[in-house]
C-alpha cells in the first residue's frame, strides 16, 4: 500500500480514536472503503457490535445477519439512533440529503447521542458539501485514489497472471513506469478493467499496451468535461529553434523520477511562455509531454466560465482536483490571459474569485502537476502571475531568427518527405525574415499542394511563389509586435539563442 493511502487510513483511525461520532469519507472507491471499515470493525469489536449499511436501493442492511429493512434516509437515521449497540453505521447515499432540515436535525441528535458510546456514523460519497449547520458535527476525511506504488503492485499482479496464461512480458522498466503514470487517477477496479482490456489475448506484453491505457486516460478527461486529454505525438525535434527553452526542459526531464525525490529535488512547478502568435508556444507544450513522458491535459477556460458544468468557481475547483488526482501530469492553460488576467482580477466577481484561487493553488500546490501556460496578450498578465514562486521560469517567444527559420523549414520539408539538399535553406530564411513559424509552415504546405496538383515534386520556386503572395503578421501588426517585444524585454528570458 502506498504512503498516501496509508496516511488516509491513519487519518481514519485517528478520527475513530478521537471518538468523532459522524465521519464523512470522500472516496471514489466505495467498496474498498467499506471493506476497510469492516476490517476496523472486526478488529475493534470482535464481531460483538453492529455493522449496518444503508443506501437508497437496499435500505438498511445488517451485514452480520444479512437482514434488510427498506426505509428512507430519515427512517434509517431514526433506527440507528435508537440502536443502543456499539458499532459502525455506514450510509452510502446520504450526501445528497445533507441540505434537508429533517436530516440535519437527526444528524445533530445522533452526534449528541453517539458521543462516548463507541457508536460511529460513517458517510461515504465522491464529494461532500457540508452545510453550515453541520460543520461542527461532521469530520471530513479524504480517501485518495491509488498512488503509483499501489498501481505498480496491481500492474505487476495482472502481468504475472497474464504470464501464467502463456503471455511473454517484454515491458522495460521505463515502459512499466509509463503504464503506471497512464493509470494514475483511476480506482483500483478501473485499473483492473483497463489492464484486462490491454492484456487479454496478448501473446507479448510490450509497449503496444501503452496507447490502450492512454485511451482510458482520454475517457477519464471526457467524463470531466472541462479537461481535454491531449495525446502528443510531437517531440523537441519538431520544434525549430527555441534552444534556451529546450535546454531548460531537457535539464528537468528526470525531476519527476523517484531518483530525483531521493536526491531531495522537487519537480518543477510550471512554465509560462508568452510572446507573438504563431511562434511555437503550443507546439512546445505538446513536446514537453513527449519529452517528460507525462500525460497532457488542456484546461479550457471558456468552458469554465460558460456555466454549462456548474458554477465557474466550482468547475475550476473540480478541474484542479481532477488534475491532481492524475498527477504527475501537465496542465496546459492556453492563452491564459483570456481567463486569468488583470481584467478578471479586478472585476470583483467570478473572475476575481477564480484568479485568487489560481494564484493560491499555484503558490501552495504540492501535487506533481506542472502548469504549462501560454499567452499572446502579455500586457494583460498581472504581476502576481509572473513573479517567482508560481512559475519556475517565464520565457519570451519572439519571431524566429535566421537560424531558427532554417530549422523550421528543415522540420516541415523533412516531415513531407522532401530531400533537404534540394533546397537552399539560408536563402529561404532570408526571404522569410520577420515571419513566424506558423507562416513558414503555411508556405511549405501551400507549395506542396501546388506541386501535388501539377503531379511534380516540390521545388524551391514553388516556395518562393507562395512567399511572394503572403503578407506576414509582422507587417500587418508591426506596432503591436513592437509593443510586445518592449514589454517582455525586462520581464522574461528569451526562449531562443542569439543569432550572433
Amino acid at each position: 500500500m502506498s504512503s498516501p493511502r496509508r496516511q488516509d487510513i491513519k487519518s481514519l483511525k485517528e478520527a475513530l480514536t478521537g471518538g468523532y461520532p459522524i465521519i464523512a469519507i470522500e472516496t471514489w472507491e466505495e467498496d474498498a472503503t467499506v471493506a476497510t471499515l469492516q476490517g476496523f470493525f472486526n478488529s475493534a469489536f470482535q464481531g460483538k457490535g453492529s455493522f449496518l449499511t444503508w443506501d437508497l436501493q437496499s435500505g438498511l442492511t445488517d451485514t452480520l445477519t444479512g437482514e434488510t429493512t427498506t426505509c428512507s434516509a430519515v427512517e434509517a437515521l431514526e433506527i440507528i439512533q435508537s440502536n443502543d449497540r456499539s458499532g459502525f453505521f455506514v450510509f452510502k447515499d446520504l450526501g445528497a440529503f445533507l441540505d434537508n432540515p429533517d436530516v440535519q436535525r437527526r444528524l445533530r441528535n445522533i452526534h449528541y447521542s453517539f458521543r462516548g458510546q463507541s457508536r460511529f456514523l460513517m458517510l461515504t460519497g465522491s464529494s461532500f458539501f457540508i452545510p453550515a449547520e453541520l460543520r461542527k458535527d461532521i469530520i471530513l476525511i479524504d480517501y485518495k485514489l491509488p498512488e503509483p506504488m499501489e498501481i505498480t503492485s496491481i500492474l505487476e499482479e495482472q502481468i504475472q497472471a497474464a504470464v501464467r496464461r502463456g503471455s511473454v512480458n517484454n515491458l522495460t522498466p521505463d515502459e512499466l513506469n509509463q503504464a503506471t503514470i497512464s493509470l494514475k487517477g483511476f480506482t483500483a477496479a478501473e485499473i483492473r478493467y483497463s489492464l484486462n482490456k490491454a492484456l487479454w489475448g496478448r501473446k507479448t506484453i510490450d509497449h503496444e499496451i501503452l496507447p490502450i491505457l492512454q485511451d482510458e486516460k482520454e475517457q477519464l478527461a471526457r467524463k470531466d468535461g472541462v479537461l481535454e486529454y491531449v495525446r502528443s505525438m510531437e517531440s523537441l525535434e519538431d520544434v525549430g529553434g527555441l534552444e534556451n527553452l529546450k535546454e531548460w526542459l531537457v535539464k528537468r526531464r528526470r525531476l519527476f523520477s523517484p531518483e530525483a525525490a531521493k536526491a531531495g529535488l522537487n519537480p518543477p512547478r510550471g512554465l509560462l511562455m508568452m510572446g507573438i502568435s504563431g511562434c511555437g508556444k503550443s507546439l512546445s507544450v505538446k513536446a514537453i509531454s513527449s519529452l517528460w513522458g507525462l500525460p497532457l491535459f488542456r484546461l479550457d477556460m471558456n468552458k469554465v466560465y460558460s456555466g454549462n458544468y456548474g458554477t465557474p468557481e466550482g468547475t475550476f475547483h473540480r478541474a484542479i482536483k481532477s488534475i491532481e488526482a492524475v498527477a504527475p501530469a501537465i496542465l496546459w492553460i492556453d492563452e491564459i490571459e483570456g481567463g486569468i488576467s488583470s481584467n478578471t482580477a479586478k472585476d470583483g466577481g467570478t473572475g476575481s474569485h477564480i484568479f485568487s484561487a489560481f494564484l493560491t493553488w499555484m503558490q501552495e500546490k504540492s501535487a506533481g502537476v506542472f502548469v504549462a501556460a501560454t499567452a499572446n496578450r502579455i500586457d494583460l498578465l498581472p504581476a502576481e502571475i509572473i513573479r517567482k514562486g508560481r512559475f519556475d521560469q517565464v520565457f519570451f517567444v519572439d519571431l524566429p531568427n535566421d537560424n531558427e527559420r532554417e530549422a523550421i523549414f528543415r522540420v516541415h520539408l523533412k516531415r513531407r518527405g522532401n530531400k533537404l539538399e534540394d533546397f537552399d535553406l539560408p536563402l529561404l530564411s532570408v526571404a522569410t525574415e520577420f515571419w513566424n513559424g506558423a507562416e513558414i509552415e503555411h508556405v511549405v504546405e501551400a507549395a506542396t499542394i501546388e506541386a501535388f496538383h501539377r503531379n511534380t515534386t516540390l521545388a524551391q520556386d514553388d516556395l518562393y511563389t507562395i512567399i511572394r503572395g503572403t503578407v506576414p503578421l509582422s507587417r500587418t501588426m508591426s506596432e503591436q509586435i513592437k509593443f510586445i517585444k518592449g514589454w517582455a524585454s525586462e520581464r522574461a528570458i528569451s526562449a531562443s539563442h542569439s543569432d550572433k
